[in-house]
């Protein structure tokens, strides 16, 4: 078992047929193959729409215990006005993945650039009913990364009931220059503002945008690699989560990821086998 967990946007991505499952896996059989190498994933899925009770049942029949499974609270709820106002369909939500049990953990709230400091008191009811470390918040306005009065405000609210302020670390992908359609979309998606990293709970989060070039991550990762060594040595927990612009390379990012941190933490084991890897993949990894 890793000390620490760690995993990708989704578990199911066509490139990575050949990479992580073989050629020939049927999209039902991903998530077996993906929970072989990996022990969490992001629940980006739920964002855009809640799964039916028939998905929830598929997804707890095939998803292994020790997977962490970080749902995000649909968007209805995160982008649909006060907070205050979605207290029934948050309960309704957490009622469908019941059957996952303590997979899902934590759940995420993920708030919009326009959620502002003057919106804190929506924050502070909404999680109220949530224990430390059931629920995890990602911000995205501008002052709440200005180290001003309005950020403190945040971070002790969080703090006092334990649960961690997600962070993210788009500076990778910013770094780099290209017309390439996929890094050209990602960059239009994901929020560009200033590193934060906290830990409010045992179990800190991390999303790290990455470069579509593997090694032009090292030098943006290095500053991670020894917060989530020295959090792991601390006793706690984290979560790391690698993304690149179009996914495709999110495992091999993640690989390098481990393989570096096992540089700093040289008892850390090594991630289990890739599931029938085909050649080419089997030496990208070599270069890792």
């Amino acid at each position: 078992m890793l000390p620490y967990y760690l995993g990708c946007p989704s578990w199911s991505e066509p490139a990575w047929r050949g990479v992580l499952y073989p050629q020939g896996s049927a999209s039902a059989e991903r998530l077996s193959y993906y929970a072989q190498v990996f022990n969490a994933v992001e629940g980006n899925t739920t964002f855009y729409a809640a799964p039916s009770p028939d998905t929830v049942a598929l997804w707890a029949q095939r998803m292994p215990a020790h997977l962490r499974f970080c749902a995000k609270l649909p968007r209805e709820i995160s982008h649909g006005g006060d907070l205050r106002e979605h207290i029934d369909a948050v309960s309704d939500f957490r009622q469908l993945l019941a059957p996952l049990g303590a997979r899902v953990s934590p759940m995420w709230l993920q708030l919009s650039a326009s959620f502002s400091p003057q919106r804190l008191a929506e924050l502070a009811a909404f999680i109220e009913p949530w224990g430390s470390g059931e629920i995890a918040v990602e911000v995205r306005h501008p002052a709440f990364f200005a180290k001003g009065e309005e950020e403190r405000q945040l971070n002790r609210l969080l703090h006092e009931r334990g649960i961690e302020r997600i962070s993210l670390d788009s500076r990778a992908l910013f770094s780099c220059v290209s017309t390439d359609p996929a890094l050209l979309h990602a960059q239009a998606k994901k929020p560009r503002l200033p590193v934060r990293p906290t830990a409010f709970s045992q179990a800190p989060q991390v999303r790290f945008i990455g470069h579509p070039e593997l090694a032009a991550n090292d030098r943006f990762m290095q500053p991670w690699l020894a917060k989530v060594a020295a959090w792991i040595e601390e006793g706690r927990t984290p979560y790391v989560f690698l993304h690149t612009p179009d996914n495709h390379l999110a495992p091999q990012l993640a690989a390098r990821f481990h393989q570096q941190l096992q540089l700093r933490l040289p008892g850390l084991a090594d991630l289990p086998a890739w599931p029938e890897a085909d050649t080419e993949a089997s030496q990208q990894l070599g270069l890792l």
